[in-house]
This record gives C-alpha cells, sequence and structure tokens, in this order.
C-alpha cells in the first residue's frame, strides 16, 4: 500500500472520529502513541516496537488529513534525499550528543 492508499483507509477506518475528536484531541492520541513507542523502545520487543510504529504512522496521517497534508506529496520532499543539504546520506553537520544527566541533578 502507498501513502495515499494509507490515508485513504486510515480516513475511512477513523475520519469521522477524527473530525469530531478534532485537532487537539487527535494530537493527544499521536503524542500518547509516541509514548508508547518509547516504551516499547526501552523494552525492545520486536512485536511491540511493530505495533507501535504502525500506531504513530496511522496517527500521523490522521492529523495530516484534518489539516488538509497530502501525505504522498509530503513523503516526496524526501525523494533526492536530505531536504537540508539534498545528499543521501545526509551530509549536514551532526548534531551534538548530550551527556546524560547524572541523578540528582537539575538538568
Amino acid at each position: 500500500m502507498d501513502f495515499t492508499g494509507f490515508q485513504q483507509r486510515i480516513a475511512a477506518i477513523y475520519g469521522e472520529r477524527d473530525r469530531r475528536r478534532g485537532l487537539d484531541g487527535t494530537f493527544r492520541r499521536l503524542v500518547e502513541e509516541m509514548g508508547e513507542l518509547a516504551r516499547a523502545l526501552r523494552h525492545g520487543d520486536p512485536r511491540a516496537l511493530e505495533d507501535e510504529v504502525s500506531d504513530v504512522l496511522a496517527w500521523t496521517v490522521s492529523l495530516a488529513s484534518l489539516v488538509g497534508v497530502d501525505t504522498a506529496r509530503a513523503v516526496r520532499r524526501y525523494a533526492s534525499g536530505c531536504p537540508k543539504c539534498g545528499a543521501s546520506p545526509c551530509a549536514c553537520p551532526a548534531e551534538p550528543v548530550p551527556a546524560p544527566s547524572l541523578p540528582g541533578s537539575d538538568a
């Protein structure tokens, strides 16, 4: 299934409910799913990871539909490589990795 088909399928399944829930409620559900994905990452369960990634994708597409974003068009932004530098793999300067905070620190 391509992105257009996926967006259409998610809209058919959840579109009416998403419209009733509204933008704020749908966004909050996406954030909740991100938390579940974080938990699955910590536990490293491959099945849970697959389920949570699919949920995050579905809620992202639901949100896109509510605000009128065509996901097939949106993913084309990455078709030629990194949208910032154009390279594949990305040649942008690496972001610094933050130092882990120590227990009891204010960080």
